[in-house]
């Protein structure tokens, strides 16, 4: 088998079918001599923010010389992206070693009569062979579903966990309120490992200290009266941090959402904890915020034109603070879709009743969850006035937006899988 039938056996092992149970993902690891061992991890939970925060806290490290691995999801391009060590992707000879070595323990749990391993569990495993193999010291690990019961909650010592912000997702597994998904997100704490979480919001406040208390885990929360915005450009903002070993410096978050503020922060007073005595100075921390490079998240990918993975109803929210920051300095466009488990109207009433487009080009994903462009574009014309044009081919729709763009900004929003396909355009206009 090469790398390419690899990817693909791997993406035809259904992504959203019921989950195996915790015990059978630490069968796989133990089948595979628990490669999770050995390693210092910071498992990561959280609706919104998980992924930037997982990159921030993998920039510091390799920064001060760590040698550190990322484990996060989705891809937007190419599968390797979910596993880099010292924030490059790794190889595709030893992810197809790593691979080949995960599915021979899969054929050994199926012939036994065992489930085989559900898309997210064959990539965990993937990853921690793949660390093992490359002997890293650190381990930044993104949760992918909830917390409690994904795959990732198999390490029983991780060195400490962070909590980032809850809101209202994927409901109809995790719970609908807030109290029920924080419990799904506290369900990564352990006994004793020090919590690091965004503590803006009371409901999931309690349920984390609650959780905490119970696991003597000592808790740091991130309130919003420890950070202020000194200002912003249309590529970055500076605020200044105090809490901790941060009193009063200034730090510049290479995006400009104000979200990344929160994401950051968070962040560095996860390190804080994690390194107490500062073996990583406070500088290195800080100039390792601004080094940064998170693909996806408010990410600039050309002159004026700003790609964001928003895709629920928190996302959008602090889509459209970010919007509503420079919309009267620029002229807006948006390029706009979704998929079609999500609530995509009221995503689109949000964006037409708080900011002002000039354009909106709306177009469809490849697969089959897919949204007709020509639905979406409906639901535009009932809330905003502005100018809209339905494409349904991803490549002509976005080389409309750039036009309309002129010379303002052109944001890309509604799904992680639109940011994939423009990002494999890019990569296209490069070779």
């Amino acid at each position: 088998m090469n790398y390419t039938e690899a990817v693909e056996y791997i993406l035809n092992v259904p992504k959203f079918t019921t989950k195996n149970k915790p015990e059978h993902t630490v069968e796989l690891l133990k089948r595979l001599g628990h490669p999770e061992c050995g390693m210092k991890v910071i498992h990561v939970a959280g609706t919104n923010g998980k992924g930037s925060v997982c990159a921030f806290l993998s920039e510091m490290l390799t920064l001060a010389g760590k040698k550190t691995a990322l484990f996060t999801s989705p891809h937007l391009v190419r599968i390797n992206e979910r596993f880099q060590i010292n924030n490059v992707p790794i190889s595709d000879e030893l992810f197809l070693e790593s691979y080949q070595k995960v599915q021979a323990a899969i054929d050994g749990m199926v012939k036994d009569g065992l489930p085989h391993a559900t898309y997210f569990e064959l990539l965990y495993a993937v990853a921690m062979v793949a660390f093992q193999k490359e002997k890293a010291e650190y381990v930044v690990l993104e949760t992918g579903l909830g917390g409690r019961l994904d795959a990732t909650n198999t390490i029983e010592h991780p060195i400490a966990t962070v909590i980032t912000s809850i809101s209202l997702d994927h409901t109809e597994i995790l719970g609908d309120t807030i109290e029920k998904i924080a419990g799904e997100k506290a369900g990564i704490i352990k006994e004793g490992v020090p919590v690091i979480y965004d503590g803006r919001n009371e409901e999931a406040e309690k349920v984390i200290k609650k959780r905490a208390k119970e696991l003597h885990a000592p808790a740091f929360a991130l309130k919003e009266e420890m950070y202020e915005i000194l200002g912003n450009t249309d590529k970055s903002i500076d605020f200044c941090l105090n809490c901790g070993y941060y009193e009063h410096a200034k730090v510049t978050a290479p995006y400009l959402a104000p979200y990344q503020v929160v994401n950051s922060s968070l962040a560095l007073l996860a390190m804080d904890v994690i390194d107490p005595k500062q073996e990583i100075s406070q500088d290195l921390r800080i100039r390792a915020i601004e080094e940064t490079k998170w693909q996806g998240r408010m990410e600039t990918v050309l002159p004026g034109v700003i790609v964001d993975g928003a895709h629920n109803a928190d996302g959008i929210a602090q889509f459209v603070k970010t919007v509503q920051s420079v919309q009267e300095r620029y002229r807006i466009v948006l390029l706009f879709s979704a998929v079609v488990e999500k609530n995509y109207e009221e995503m689109i009433h949000t964006i037409c009743s708080q900011t002002t487009p000039s354009a909106v080009v709306v177009t469809e994903i490849k697969g089959d969850r897919i949204v007709p462009a020509g639905e979406l574009s409906e639901v535009f014309a009932k809330y905003t006035d502005a100018q809209i044009v339905t494409e349904p081919d991803i490549e002509k729709a976005f080389e409309r937006a750039c036009t309309l763009r002129q010379d303002g900004l052109l944001f890309c929003a509604g799904s992680l899988y639109l940011v994939g396909e423009i990002k494999e355009i890019l990569e296209k206009c490069k070779a």
